[in-house]
């Protein structure tokens, strides 16, 4: 095996770069003695980490509610007519299917008044959908035109307008007036009615 020591001066002078001087020391020696490597077995030790206690602590969990799932509210209706002309005449009688025979009567005159047949309009009696809201029966039936015969507009969500009188509310247009057995025996406020009717034709 070949020795690392060098006394070259030139290969000295790459690794010193400050100056050297030799002192001549009776007591030290330089000598160089090979390393001899020997195969040697190591014995098989078994290393045991230290374990560091460690303190359980028990998760808290926290109460997750359920997202609720939202539907949207349909309501289905039974109306009678075809709805051809997108007009929805409301009724509200808790004891007849439209109203009583004097009141049934004058519905037909009115409807006659106006020019519409059965298969112009849909005809619900709300009695039977007391919850419906305005925006039920919009996208139910598609109406563009709502005549309303003893039900209230605040019942259908909407603000106050004078009875009788046509109006318009979301592109659609409404005529509110009294039940209509009532409405037969008050002359003052078919004539009213009458008057808007005819902004109708």
């Amino acid at each position: 095996m070949n020795t690392q020591l060098t006394s070259n001066a030139e290969a000295l002078r790459l690794f010193f770069t400050d100056d050297v001087y030799l002192v001549n020391d009776q007591t030290q020696s330089i000598t160089a003695e090979p390393v001899i490597i020997t195969n040697r077995k190591v014995e098989d030790t078994t290393i045991v980490a230290p374990v560091a206690q460690v303190e359980q602590v028990t998760p808290v969990l926290s109460i997750v509610e359920e997202p609720k799932l939202v539907f949207e509210k349909k309501v289905e209706f039974e109306y009678l007519g075809k709805n051809q002309k997108r007009i929805l005449i409301l009724v509200n009688d808790n004891t007849n299917k439209v109203s009583s025979v004097q009141g049934t009567e004058l519905l037909r005159k009115l409807v006659k008044a106006i020019e519409l047949t059965n298969n112009d309009f849909a005809l619900v009696n709300y009695a039977n959908y007391t919850n419906a809201s305005f925006e039920d029966l919009k996208s139910f039936f598609k109406c563009e035109l709502i005549l309303s015969f003893g039900v209230a507009m605040r019942t259908l969500g909407l603000a106050e307008q004078p009875l009788h009188q046509l109006f318009v509310v979301d592109n659609v247009k409404f005529v509110f007036t009294k039940n209509l057995h009532d409405l037969d025996s008050d002359q003052v406020s078919k004539k009213i009615l009458w008057g808007s009717l005819q902004q109708l034709k």
